[in-house]
C-alpha cells in the first residue's frame, strides 16, 4: 500500500516533527534504541547517528518501506552493524531485552485501540528509559473531510466501504495521565505547523503520500486516477494557492515520557 517514494517528496516538513519531538529526549548513551512505525528510515538513521555506541532497530509493517530502508544503507560503514531494519507490526512486535529509548512517529493515528499499546511500551523501558511519539492531530481539517465525504458519496461508497482510514488520536492530557500512572515523569504538548508547500496541487501530493493510501489501494488503477482527481479537485478550493505557495495547516500532538 504505501509508496516511499511518494512519502518522501514531502521529507523535510514531515521530519520537523520528528525532530521537535526527539530534541526533547534526554538520553545520553543509550545501548538499545527502536523505531516503532520506522517507514523508509532515514529518521531512524538519524537516531544512529546521534547515539553513536547504539543499537538500533527500525520496525514497520510495510515491506516496501522497509525494502526502501534496507537499500538505503544509511551512513554506510558507520552504520553498519548498528541500524537495522525489520518488518513487524507495532502491535504485536515485543523487544528481546528492556529497551533504552523507544520512538514512533505518525503511527500510532492509523492503529486501532492505540492507547492499549503504550503501557506496554512503557513497561519495555530500562532504568532511565525514554518513550517519545507524535502522530497528527488534524482529522478535522479540510483534508481530512473532504476524503470522508468523497468516500461516502454514491460513487465510492461501495467500494469503499470496508476500507479503514487513520483516526483521531486523544488529547495530549489523556497520554500523560496514562503514562504518568504508570510511572513515568510526561512532558506533553501539541503544535500546529504552517507548511507552505509548493507545485500544482501540492496538498493531493501530500496526502497521496498518507491518508488517501487506503482509498486508492482499494480501487482498480483508473478508478484511482478518478478518486484522486475528484480529491484534487475539492482540496485546490480548500487549500487556495497564493504566490508564495499552499499553506497546509497541520497539528500535531506530541509526548516524551521519562522512567526517572
Amino acid at each position: 500500500m504505501w509508496d516511499p517514494a511518494q512519502y518522501l517528496k514531502f521529507a523535510d516538513e514531515r521530519s520537523r516533527p520528528f525532530y521537535d519531538l526527539t530534541a526533547r529526549i534526554r538520553a545520553a548513551d543509550p545501548a538499545v534504541v527502536v523505531d516503532l512505525g520506522c517507514g523508509p528510515g532515514q529518521l531512524t538513521a538519524s537516531l544512529a547517528e546521534r547515539w553513536p555506541h547504539a543499537e538500533v532497530l527500525g520496525i514497520d509493517s510495510s515491506a516496501e518501506m522497509i525494502d526502501a530502508a534496507k537499500r538505503a544503507e544509511y551512513g554506510g560503514e558507520a552504520l553498519a552493524g548498528r541500524l537495522s531494519f525489520e518488518t513487524g507490526d507495532v502491535r504485536s512486535w515485543q523487544p528481546g531485552r528492556p529497551v533504552d529509548v523507544i520512538t514512533s512517529n505518525a503511527v500510532l493515528q492509523w492503529v486501532p485501540g492505540h492507547e492499549e499499546l503504550l503501557p506496554h511500551w512503557a513497561d519495555w523501558l530500562a532504568p532511565g528509559g525514554w518513550l517519545a511519539f507524535q502522530l497528527p492531530g488534524n482529522f478535522d481539517q479540510p483534508s481530512h473531510a473532504i476524503l470522508r465525504e468523497l468516500a461516502a458519496t454514491d460513487r465510492w461508497r461501495e467500494r469503499l466501504a470496508t476500507v479503514e482510514f487513520n483516526r483521531q488520536p486523544g488529547e495530549p492530557g489523556r497520554y500523560l495521565d496514562l503514562l504518568a500512572r504508570r510511572g513515568l515523569v510526561v512532558d506533553a504538548w501539541e503544535t500546529t505547523y504552517l507548511h507552505v508547500l509548493h507545485g500544482p496541487d501540492p496538498v493531493t501530493g501530500w496526502y497521496k503520500g498518507t491518508g488517501l493510501r487506503p482509498a486508492l489501494a482499494a480501487l482498480p488503477a483508473g478508478e484511482a486516477d478518478e478518486f484522486l482527481r475528484q480529491y484534487g479537485q475539492r482540496v485546490r478550493e480548500a487549500y487556495p494557492a497564493e504566490p508564495y505557495g499552499t499553506v497546509l495547516p497541520f497539528r500535531r500532538l506530541f509526548v516524551v515520557a521519562h522512567r526517572a
